[in-house]
């Protein structure tokens, strides 16, 4: 008997999407210990994907990642524990306070997409860099049809 999902066994677009980001992001994150960071894990992408340069509240972080507010909070006490985070009162609005990168959180972010630019690499070299290259130029024309990652 087949045990997988049935999305998985019928293969749709949502598993042939979900797949391998899901094997990247275990690469990924699995690197990170090795370039000193051994305490981020998978569910911090929540809130490295989602913070902005400037920052970000909390709650437009929890709306951006599709979690509640208190799943955010807990993902975010943890890595300003460990020093990755901190946060301020919101200029605009006391009651609410800005989250922000800290020097260390930088280096966590350069890292990722140092570790996620390494494997795509390694992709490209299985797969072919031509196809890779389509690969790529494809979901770019993908995320600008379907208006996601604007905002």
């Amino acid at each position: 008997m087949d045990n997988r999902p049935v999305t998985e066994r019928r293969r749709t677009l949502g598993a042939l999407l979900r797949l391998p980001y899901e094997a990247l992001q275990r690469e990924v994150y699995g690197g990170l210990a090795a370039r000193g960071f051994p305490e981020i894990r998978p569910a911090h992408s929540a809130v490295f994907r989602h913070i902005g340069p400037d920052g970000a509240r909390l709650t437009a972080l929890a709306e951006r990642a599709g979690m509640t507010k208190q799943s955010m909070a807990y993902l975010v006490d943890g890595l300003e524990e460990a020093g990755h985070l901190r946060s301020a009162p919101d200029p605009n609005d006391g009651r609410a306070r800005i989250v922000q990168l800290t020097a260390k959180g930088d280096r966590v972010l350069e890292a990722l997409l140092d570790l996620s630019a390494e494997a795509e690499a390694r992709v490209a070299d299985r797969i072919g860099k031509r196809r890779a290259a389509k690969l790529r130029r494809a979901l770019e024309e993908w995320v600008e049809a379907i208006g996601a990652g604007t905002g």
